[in-house]
């Protein structure tokens, strides 16, 4: 089984913060890391390094079999915490825009995601409402054909329902020889999606490992082990 994400003793330090510090975690194919934390805990910076929007002070990142640069920006698919769509886009713009820029961009999943997720090609993306905007966003991310893909805080400020549909659109188009991260505080709905967790406070990682084993060992859910962990 590939590997498709390792960090070893990673640390990124601000001005006057450090925002990780000797972070080591990996990620096997076929594999969903659940990266769980309050706000401020870390995890952002964690993935932007990994998208290769960021450097790393010190330590190793490696994504499938690289360290971040160009090649591993062709197999990681990155949604954000913010909209990265320019203002003036229709939701057919931001197809094109994901198809010209990244060639592995699949058009028609993405057409048949947004059938999937009642979303319009004529909308503007500035009409759209916060659930709408994430499942947009989700659709593009998904419909590339990448190694990694990142998830920060998907579900952040959107009703039930429509997260429901994220987490359907997401196991749908789960591969096996792809591997998933995802961030987020709303552990109870999305624990589902688990293989494995790592928790993540002030920088640094306070308890990891295989989901199923830690639900065993300590009895708890992934939910309940998060609120003992950050009460």
């Amino acid at each position: 089984m590939e590997t498709v994400f390792r960090v070893n003793n990673l640390s990124k330090t601000y001005l006057t913060k450090q925002a990780l510090k000797n972070v080591s975690l990996s990620l096997d194919s076929g594999k969903i890391l659940g990266l769980l934390g309050p706000n401020g805990s870390g995890k952002t910076t964690l993935m932007k390094i990994a998208a290769g929007l960021l450097r790393q002070s010190s330590g190793d990142i490696i994504i499938a079999g690289n360290k971040p640069g160009l090649k591993t920006k062709s197999v990681v698919s990155y949604l954000p915490d913010i909209s990265h769509l320019y203002k003036w886009m229709t939701i057919k713009d931001a197809i094109g825009f994901y198809k010209d820029f990244f060639p592995d961009f699949n058009i028609d999943k993405a057409k048949d995601m947004l059938g999937f997720m009642k979303l319009n090609e004529a909308s503007k993306v500035t009409t759209l409402s916060k659930g709408e905007a994430e499942k947009l966003n989700l659709t593009l991310v998904l419909s590339r054909n990448a190694k990694l893909y990142i998830f920060d805080e998907p579900l952040g400020g959107i009703d039930p329902v429509a997260r429901e549909k994220i987490l359907d659109a997401i196991l749908n188009n789960y591969r096996e020889d792809s591997s998933m991260i995802i961030s987020t505080h709303l552990v109870k709905d999305v624990e589902r999606l688990f293989d494995d967790v790592a928790f993540i406070s002030h920088g640094e990682v306070v308890l990891k490992g295989n989901a199923e084993e830690l639900r065993l060992e300590r009895g708890k859910s992934i939910d309940e082990l998060y609120r003992e962990v950050f009460q």
